[in-house]
């Protein structure tokens, strides 16, 4: 199977999780602070201590501590380069019980009546996680890569991000991500999915869950994903399944260690020889275990003939005991193992003994190497790593391992004995084939797991997520715009108010207004009235509105301000005062044709519409169900683009909107005319979609290209909205 491959050190890495990698603990008056065990620790702690970065994160309880104690403990941490954030008891009551465990564990595991929402709660959550974006900015150094953890933490890379811009920051969600319908009952959505999209790589176990979150970001921001990235306030931001691993090698060393055989052979010593069904779980409501009770009460009752044959071991470990839905939960469970073991006990035998408790790494895998059967059936898990420390466990390639269809582990372990832990039956039944299953079928299956568990250990998870990390951004051809404010505003307006004139070329919809349902419904205001009048009036500003509407809108909108006007994507042109004049003349024959297309597309799509124009068809889709919609437009551009390939024409897809237009035909080819070949001054232009990158095109590199949003663009320069749009402008004045 070879070694795990090495981890290189690309750069400093800065690490933030809920907790840190290691345990503080005060025994009989002494302080220890040691490793911590668990996947996340295991995996990062190599890379962590290799480089020189830091990791940031919850120590645990320090408040019993004296002065001179927490004095040592601080010390220790400095020495690991961990960098401790301190919380009161009510700030981590509110923030990890409340927020981060009583509603988006529950919601995430489709656990749905046991959300319980308190805006205090989202509160202590937003002021936690503030808190760890400051730290991570007061020692990020140019060239850090950050890494945060989990759903403790889902604020923090977009207020990181506002902090530092060009920061290099990835996020893991280990946890599954729920479908779209479930994750919009959270009154914070918008919240959390901008918080996360602050992040230039986001990792989820699984496809799924990487389709469920591009699914959410479509239904509740309106931005569309590609196939692994999603374009966002003007970066792009990736996506990736990155499965999670084990140090699969330590485990198979433990399982062959000599103490661990006999604790196995002892575990597996009985005057009645039985076959041996094993489970580690921690006690929460999505591992399944009352069902999992349910199921082997179920084989008991169907084939009485095991009912001295067989036992199960449950090891249930405490979790989260002050939340009540935890109470409620073990309380069930006890009350499954007593009725259980009542009816089925008979003098030589129980047929479920249980364990409340933690057990070392060691026990855990005597159990493992202990194991006829392995039973590892959660409602929904994020991946489960017990599956694969069993496998990993079983050097001797025997042991069957029964996974849910539900843990995200199910989509690479493909071998193992997959159920629905909600069909009780087919549990049952698979218990039982699991124990007539042949050796050498045993075997072979084992043998495919184990390899793969090796193959994609935790190393290569590791390294895997951190090399894609580093490749973001490597291929952009074009540097992201930078957002004006601050000094960079004032330094822009200051050299565009020494030009002589200065050329605007402003579009209009998504630029000056906000976007309406319906294009008649965005009217000019009367500020923008004024603003305009007075751009016009400026002895040294020349102002041409560019803009996709037909030119009748336009007319009836802005003839009377001493502005030039150019409509339809640039095919009409009037100069302050003058009369519109067309660039081109056109063969309108296809315009039928399109618009019987988009007219059917119309019929079968609710709330969308066709736009006729002189020069271009539109078909607009704002108003519709989003994934419907989306899916219609994508249809309708393919359709388009093979019906019309024969001629020049051009299918844009825009906001909300798919149009037809004639090429040759857009707002740079009438700048261009407007300009002339030998202009003097300034040219400047402001649009907000597809249609203005011509626009742009057609003042760079001499000109400005300012972009007013967040989508990927050649523009040089950022505004975030129209109303910082129409700040910018009267500065000029």
């Amino acid at each position: 199977m070879g070694l795990s491959p090495k981890i290189e050190r690309m750069s400093r890495l800065l690490l933030a999780s809920n907790r840190l990698p290691v345990t503080v603990k005060l025994e009989r008056g002494r302080v220890s602070v040691k490793p911590s065990p668990g996947g996340l620790a295991t995996g990062l702690w190599g890379p962590h201590q290799k480089g020189d970065g830091l990791w940031f994160g919850w120590p645990g309880d320090m408040s019993k501590l004296t002065a001179v104690q927490r004095a040592d403990v601080e010390r220790k941490l400095a020495e690991l380069r961990t960098v401790p954030l301190q919380l009161s008891e009510q700030e981590y009551h509110r923030y990890y019980e409340g927020f981060s465990n009583s509603v988006f564990w529950p919601l995430c595991h489709y656990q749905i009546d046991k959300v319980s929402i308190d805006s205090k709660d989202f509160d202590a959550y937003h002021q936690v996680n503030e808190r760890v974006a400051d730290l991570l900015a007061s020692a990020y150094e140019p060239g850090d890569v950050v890494w945060v953890h989990d759903y403790h933490l889902m604020l923090v890379p977009h207020m990181l991000r506002d902090q530092i811009p060009d920061a290099k920051i990835g996020f893991f969600l280990h946890i599954p991500w729920p479908s779209s319908e479930v994750f919009r009952i959270l009154p914070w959505r918008e919240v959390v999915l901008r918080g996360l999209l602050g992040a230039d790589l986001i990792g989820f176990h699984t496809h799924s869950y990487m389709r469920h979150f591009a699914s959410s970001v479509l239904r509740l921001l309106g931005v569309e994903a590609r196939m692994d990235s999603v374009d966002f306030e003007g970066r792009r931001v990736r996506l990736g399944a990155f499965p999670m691993g084990i140090d699969a090698r330590e485990f198979a060393a433990l399982a062959d260690n000599p103490d661990v055989l006999q604790a196995a052979a002892q575990i597996r010593h009985d005057p009645h020889p039985r076959k041996l069904f094993v489970a580690v779980d921690r006690l929460d409501y999505t591992k399944g275990i009352p069902r999992r009770l349910l199921a082997f009460e179920r084989l008991l009752e169907t084939s009485p003939e095991l009912q001295d044959q067989v036992r199960l071991v449950q090891v249930a470990v405490p979790s989260r005991d002050a939340i009540g839905s935890y109470q409620t939960l073990r309380r069930r469970v006890e009350e499954l193992l007593g009725r259980i073991n009542s009816r089925f006990a008979t003098p030589t035998s129980v047929p479920i003994h249980s364990m409340y408790r933690s057990l070392r790494r060691d026990e855990v895998v005597a159990l493992y190497r202990a194991a006829d059967v392995m039973t590892v059936t959660p409602l929904r898990d994020g991946l489960n790593l017990v599956a694969k420390e069993f496998c990993a466990s079983r050097t001797d390639e025997d042991g069957v391992l029964i996974l849910s269809e539900f843990a995200g582990a199910a989509a690479e372990l493909g071998e193992a004995l997959r159920v629905n832990p909600y069909d009780l039956d087919k549990m049952a039944a698979a218990f039982k084939q699991a124990l007539q299953m042949a050796p050498d079928e045993r075997k072979r299956r084992m043998r495919a797991m184990r390899e793969r568990i090796f193959e994609r250990d935790v190393h290569d998870w590791c390294r895997s997520f951190l090399h894609a990390l580093e490749q973001v951004g490597s291929t952009e051809q074009t540097p992201r715009p930078l957002l004006l404010r601050g000094p960079a505003l004032d330094r822009l307006v200051g050299q565009l108010r020494e030009a002589d004139p200065i050329w605007l070329f402003l579009d209009y919809d998504g630029t000056l207004v906000p976007f309406a349902p319906f294009p008649e419904m965005a009217g000019p205001d009367a500020d923008l009235y004024e603003l305009l009048e007075a751009l016009g009036r400026h002895p040294r500003i020349r102002v041409y509105l560019m803009s996709g509407r037909m030119r009748a809108d336009l007319e009836k909108w802005f003839a009377h301000l001493p502005i030039g006007l150019s409509a339809e994507h640039g095919y009409w042109i009037r100069s302050p005062a003058g009369e519109w004049t067309a660039i081109t003349e056109l063969d309108t024959e296809w315009r039928e044709q399109v618009i019987q297309i988009m007219g059917a597309f119309a019929e079968r799509t609710p709330g969308s519409f066709v736009e006729t124009k002189t020069t271009s068809i539109a078909w607009h889709y704002r108003n519709c169900d989003v994934d419907f919609g989306l899916f219609q437009a994508h249809e309708l551009r393919a359709h388009l683009t093979e019906t019309l390939a024969n001629l020049p024409l051009q299918v844009l897809p825009g906001d909300k909107v798919v149009e037809v237009r004639f090429q040759g035909v857009n707002k740079g080819v009438a700048v261009h005319r407007i300009l002339g070949e030998h202009f003097e001054g300034r040219a400047v232009a402001l649009g907000d979609d597809r249609t203005d990158e011509d626009m742009f095109a057609a003042v760079l590199p001499k000109g400005c290209a300012i972009q007013v949003g967040y989508k990927v663009t050649q523009a040089r320069h950022r505004l975030p909205t129209y109303t910082d749009a129409r700040a910018f402008l009267r500065r000029l004045l």
